[in-house]
């Protein structure tokens, strides 16, 4: 973290700069039906390898992912201003899906059979989401099947508009409307607090204050109020300490296991510019569902891309994203 921490100092201004330069993208204008979005939303359900047979789509205030590895349920929710809402939270939600469905069948209900941590499970959502399906490869066949499905002027679903839209690094007091670059900078926050918290260090009455300090020392902001700042999260309050550190390290082990795909497997991001998420999908069903618990996440990052986590994937994901003016992944 601290290593992250001073990487994204230097980044983050730098990844400002530059959005600015590029100006305002163009914003998707008039109302998106939520039952249209609920359609591509099954669509590209179907292309990550979630089949009908044995999965559900519902509504909910809230996206998340349940059920058992043979009936995978996910629910998101729908902005008929915003398609991206849905749509993202639905792969994200996917890759959870998917996880759980290509456990080994042979060890179900024994630990063994089991996911190796939310650490690997926000890997698996997070390759789907964020690596994958936020990618310019995608984006260039996801802007045609959004225009298809909602009409418009084309030029705002255009994959260089959608990119600037949808891949924004901007400084908020909200952890979940976090992008990709400042969002491990809230769960260094957290994960801090929560030590001294723990440690006897820093008392209750004195976490909206030290909240405060902490975004401002990492993000330079300041929350208005506490519903913004140390109240936004459930997590503490269900006795889940320790837990935020998962979202952070599932990115870092997203971005390694993607390097390591696209090494491995020819042609995938052509593949993820048709729109077929099923290449990558084979070998995440092989180096990681299929291994159950069997491994921990370092072994089994390890095991899948030769090397234990390592945050030097994910910087170079960032800084190709978001630093450079080239053609990006």
């Amino acid at each position: 973290f601290e290593r992250y921490e001073t990487w994204m100092r230097d980044a983050l201004p730098r990844a400002e700069a530059i959005q600015a330069d590029a100006g305002a993208p163009t914003s998707l204008t008039g109302v998106f039906p939520a039952d249209r979005q609920e359609g591509l939303c099954r669509s590209l359900a179907a292309r990550a390898g979630l089949e009908a047979s044995n999965f559900r789509l519902d509504r909910s205030t809230h996206p998340f992912c349940g059920g058992t590895p043979t009936d995978v349920r996910i629910t998101t929710r729908y902005n008929e201003r915003d398609p991206a809402q849905a749509l993202m939270g639905v792969l994200h939600e996917a890759g959870h899906g998917l996880y759980e469905r290509g456990l080994p069948s042979a060890f179900a209900r024994q630990p063994v059979g089991q996911a190796a941590g939310m650490a690997a499970h926000e890997s698996q959502s997070l390759i789907m989401e964020m690596q994958s399906c936020r990618s310019d490869a995608f984006l260039r066949w996801l802007g045609p099947e959004l225009h298809g499905t909602f009409g418009g002027e084309a030029a705002a679903y255009d994959p260089q508009n959608l990119r600037r839209l949808w891949r924004r690094v901007e400084r908020g007091f909200i952890r979940v409307d976090a992008d990709e670059m400042t969002y491990p900078a809230h769960v260094i926050l957290r994960f801090r607090l929560e030590i001294a918290l723990i440690g006897g260090d820093l008392q209750v009455a004195d976490l909206p204050g030290a909240w405060r300090d902490g975004l401002q020392g990492l993000l330079g902001i300041v929350p208005p109020d506490d519903a913004r700042g140390c109240l936004q999260d459930i997590h503490w309050y269900d006795g889940l300490f320790g837990y935020f550190p998962s979202y952070t390290l599932g990115a870092m082990g997203a971005a390694q296991l993607m390097a390591a795909a696209r090494r491995e497997v020819s042609g995938l991001d052509d593949a993820i510019g048709r729109g077929d998420l099923q290449p990558l999908v084979r070998w995440l069903r092989s180096q990681v569902h299929e291994q159950g618990n069997r491994l921990g996440f370092n072994d089994l990052l390890t095991h899948a891309t030769g090397k234990r986590l390592d945050p030097s994937d994910f910087e170079t994901h960032l800084t190709s994203r978001y630093l450079s003016a080239l053609p990006l992944h």
